[in-house]
C-alpha cells in the first residue's frame, strides 16, 4: 500500500492584493477526492480554511473573492502575536 497522499492544486490558485495587503488563495483536493478545499493564507503566514469543501473549484474561488469584496482583505489578516522574552 502506498502511504503517499498526493495533493492536486487547482489552476485557479492565485495571489490577491487589495489596499496594500496580499493573500494567497489555495484551492486543492486529494488525488482521489471529488471536493475542493479552500484555504487563504495571509502575508504573515496565518491560514483560514473553510470547514466545508466545495463541489467545484470555481465555487471555492468565488467564495474567497466574495469575502474579499464584501468584508475586505483584512478579514483574512492574522498578524503574528508578539512573543515576550
Amino acid at each position: 500500500m502506498d502511504d503517499d497522499y498526493e495533493i492536486v492544486m487547482s489552476p485557479l490558485c492565485r495571489e490577491v492584493t487589495r489596499d496594500g495587503s496580499t493573500v494567497e488563495i489555495l484551492i486543492y483536493r486529494g488525488e482521489h477526492d471529488d471536493e475542493w478545499i479552500l484555504e487563504v493564507v495571509d502575508e504573515y503566514g496565518g491560514s483560514t480554511v473553510w470547514d466545508d469543501p466545495f463541489p467545484m473549484e470555481k465555487f471555492a474561488l468565488d467564495e474567497a473573492m466574495r469575502v474579499i469584496e464584501e468584508e475586505g482583505i483584512t478579514a483574512f489578516m492574522r498578524p503574528p502575536k508578539n512573543k515576550l522574552n
